[in-house]
């Protein structure tokens, strides 16, 4: 079976499961506790929080570790919404956003706030003016995913952080990074971003810890109260085995950004150029996109007959984020970019990992003739029947 879906979750790396075994046997005891044991566990997570915060160019301090994006994501919007609440109770966000991040602002409106979603264009790209258009005065938060987890689409981080903050200096600039980083450059400053959220888990890391980066001088109502635990903004014991993993994979995944970059574009395109020569599909990923996501439709044919029909082919893929693919529904994100009901639900997401060849990618396009062809078959036989 060859795995095709490494932005729903990366194989880690050998050297990240040794550490997180190493760390599970030999420093087991509570960080918080005062005891040498526990000393050395504090020690432990402070080194990871330095690792992290050096591979994203910031200070260990705003280094907040969560037990996954989601939380991070969640813990941004809400944490955010919750403590400026007397400046305004207005958000902007995208309709590209991940469900992590959409869903909070739902949650959020319910509750009386007033949230602006942007679309994109045709490409899945949203205008940098149009999102400084909807900064109000009690505009609280923006926030902008860097790469859109379904599509592979990057956003122009830069220009819209920049009208942001010349809309209003006092709104908050939030961006979920976890399909960005290890793929393309992460310039915080650039993008005057003042939360950004990480999933190691992407990046070839252990499942069960996040980052999130909280700028110095930003403040954020927890969500989870019971201790003081990072700094008092995320209650509950730290999860030092994972966090330390996931320090060694956020460093090896920066420090291989570069060459992983190199190593996938090829593959991405030469899988874009087979796409586009298939009549039955609709291309919704470009070459200006992430480097490791191609997305396509196969219009009429729902994308969990077409996922399952290659998983038969030795394939593994899947149909949009895996937190939305069981949703039995057009995806959110096609239908933003104006794709039709039939599009939209046959989707078909391809990521790509460091292990790819194109030897790989000749045996998925092989298989996907395959599917097409098989799928055709008895599509007629349904239709004559």
């Amino acid at each position: 079976m060859l795995y095709w879906d490494y932005a729903a979750a990366a194989p880690p790396y050998e050297e990240v499961v040794q550490t997180m075994e190493q760390i599970m046997k030999l420093h087991y005891a509570n960080p918080s506790s005062l005891h040498k044991a526990g000393m050395e566990a504090g020690r432990l997570v402070r080194r990871a929080r330095e690792v992290c915060a050096a591979a994203i160019g910031v200070k260990p301090e705003e280094i907040l570790f969560t037990s996954g994006a989601t939380e991070s994501n969640n813990l941004a919007i809400k944490g955010a919404a919750l403590q400026y609440e007397s400046r305004g109770r207005h958000l902007v966000t995208t309709e590209l956003e991940h469900p992590s991040v959409y869903e909070s602002c739902l949650q959020l409106q319910q509750r009386g706030w007033e949230i602006t979603f942007i679309a994109p264009d045709a490409n899945g790209i949203v205008n940098p003016a149009a999102v400084a258009a909807a900064v109000r005065k009690d505009t609280v938060l923006v926030s902008v995913m860097h790469v859109n987890n379904e599509i592979g689409t990057v956003q122009p981080l830069k220009e819209i952080g920049a009208l942001v903050k010349s809309a209003n200096p006092r709104t908050l600039f939030h961006v979920d990074g976890v399909q960005g980083f290890g793929k393309l450059p992460v310039e915080l400053n650039v993008w005057k971003a003042d939360l950004y959220s990480l999933s190691p888990h992407k990046v070839r890391g252990p499942r069960g810890a996040g980052l999130l980066y909280v700028k110095e001088g930003v403040a954020l109502a927890p969500l989870l109260t019971g201790g003081s635990h990072e700094e008092g903004l995320r209650a509950g014991t730290e999860n030092v085995p994972a966090i330390v993993a996931s320090a060694k994979a956020v460093r090896m995944s920066g420090e291989g950004r570069q060459q992983l970059y190199d190593q996938l574009v090829p593959l991405r395109d030469r899988l874009l150029h087979f796409l586009s020569g298939i009549p039955e599909f609709v291309v919704n990923s470009g070459e200006e996109g992430a480097p490791h996501i191609v997305h396509f439709s196969y219009p009429g044919m729902k994308g969990e007959v077409m996922a399952r029909k290659l998983e038969e082919l030795g394939m593994a893929v899947s149909t949009r984020s895996a937190c939305s693919s069981r949703l039995a529904e057009p995806s959110r994100v096609l239908l933003s970019m104006g794709r039709s009901a039939r599009e939209a639900l046959g989707g078909i997401r391809i990521s790509f990992g460091d292990k790819h060849t194109f030897e790989d990618i000749t045996a998925l396009e092989k298989a996907l003739i395959k599917a097409v062809q098989d799928l055709k078959i008895a599509e007629g036989g349904v239709n004559k029947s």
